[in-house]
């Protein structure tokens, strides 16, 4: 079995244990309430502003934007993980079509996964470790002209790095 195999096992079976605790009564019960920050992106294009909802808990990372049915043009989330890891991410329970942009501990963007599906079991893996993934509205990647060396300017990132 292949590290890619067992990666996306143990993502299912982390994603099957959160759906297996959802409380009967449905999702609202327990949703996580999250942190407002602002985040800019400096690209050659300029430099994009975003107000940003932040994920540090796991209880958030497994939630992120799922159940929403509206993210505004520039607001996002930002799932901060507190070291380098590949992060693996799924689009269950998520309605809104998402880009990923995945981020490592100096700010830099490293890769990218653009117009994920709603409602997709498909695990998402980042390609690299990664301190941080900013899962903006889909097309934003394109249309802003993101791209692998830019910069995430946001206080979670150490500069110079």
């Amino acid at each position: 079995m292949t590290m890619r195999m067992l990666s996306r096992r143990a993502v299912l079976l982390c994603a099957l244990s959160v759906a297996a605790a959802w409380p009967a009564r449905g999702p609202a019960a327990r949703l996580q309430s999250f942190e407002k920050e602002s985040l800019s992106i400096r690209t050659r294009t300029g430099t994009h502003r975003f107000t940003v909802e932040i994920a540090r808990r796991p209880p958030q990372h497994a939630q992120g934007l799922m159940f929403r049915r509206h993210l505004a043009a520039d607001a996002g989330m930002l799932f901060l993980y507190g070291g380098a890891r590949r992060a693996s991410m799924w689009m269950k329970n998520t309605y809104i079509p998402l880009d990923m942009v995945y981020i490592d501990a100096t700010g830099r963007v490293v890769g990218f996964f653009e117009r994920a599906v709603p409602g997709s079991l498909e695990v998402i893996t980042s390609e690299k470790p990664v301190t941080a993934v900013l899962e903006l509205n889909a097309g934003t990647v394109s249309r802003l002209a993101i791209a692998v060396g830019d910069r995430v300017l946001h206080p979670a990132f150490q500069p110079g790095g």
